[in-house]
């Protein structure tokens, strides 16, 4: 229950704020994530499309229009290969 929460909660400040660019430190500080939580949680929102992953680690919320979402900067990496 409390994972599906924080996912929740990831993806609504992500759907707020559809420019969000966050490092995976920055994730972490943001929502006061352990190491492993975090982890989790990010590579879970890869694996189900909503988030891309650039190759320097810089997470970023996918879009279906390729005008927005920046696809060609934002190589999936991890989970979304």
């Amino acid at each position: 229950m409390y994972r599906d929460h924080l996912l929740e909660r990831i993806q609504g400040e992500f759907a707020e704020m559809p420019g969000m660019r966050l490092t995976f430190r920055q994730a972490q500080r943001l929502w006061g994530l352990d190491l492993p939580t975090c982890r989790s949680l990010l590579d879970a929102l890869v694996g189900m499309g909503f988030l891309i992953r650039s190759p320097e680690g810089v997470y970023a919320r996918a879009s279906a229009d390729p005008r927005t979402s920046k696809i060609g900067r934002f190589a999936l990496v991890g989970n979304g290969q």
